[in-house]
């Protein structure tokens, strides 16, 4: 059964930062194309950043320059750095590990930036 488990949530003040991860089990890792989604109250799901199988990355225009997306395939992890976090960065952030018609959400980590 395959398993995909964020973690590092918490609260942090504005213009602080914070580091979240995401391990998977069970599946070929390295051949998974790996995304960062969040999704605020009120608001529909967007993705924030996405890094493929072979490496390439790509951002939200909102996050550009202040996150960082990267993989880990003999840790079967992924991680995402954010830096000069804005109250507009609160969310559910949930991990999507995706490859052909396969298709894993973990179970989503909340991030709360507040003074």
């Amino acid at each position: 059964q395959v398993h995909v488990v964020e973690s590092g949530g918490g609260l942090v003040q504005p213009g602080g930062s914070l580091s979240l991860s995401c391990a998977a089990s069970e599946i070929t890792f390295e051949i998974y194309d790996l995304n960062w989604y969040r999704q605020a109250p009120g608001r529909q799901r967007e993705l924030v950043a996405s890094i493929t199988a072979r490496g390439a990355i790509e951002y939200a225009d909102s996050v550009k320059g202040r996150f960082t997306i990267s993989r880990d395939n003999a840790k079967k992890t992924m991680y995402i750095q954010m830096h000069n976090l804005k109250s507009e960065d609160t969310a559910v952030y949930y991990c999507n590990v995706y490859y052909g018609g396969l298709d894993y959400w973990g179970q989503g980590t909340q991030v709360t930036v507040s003074s």
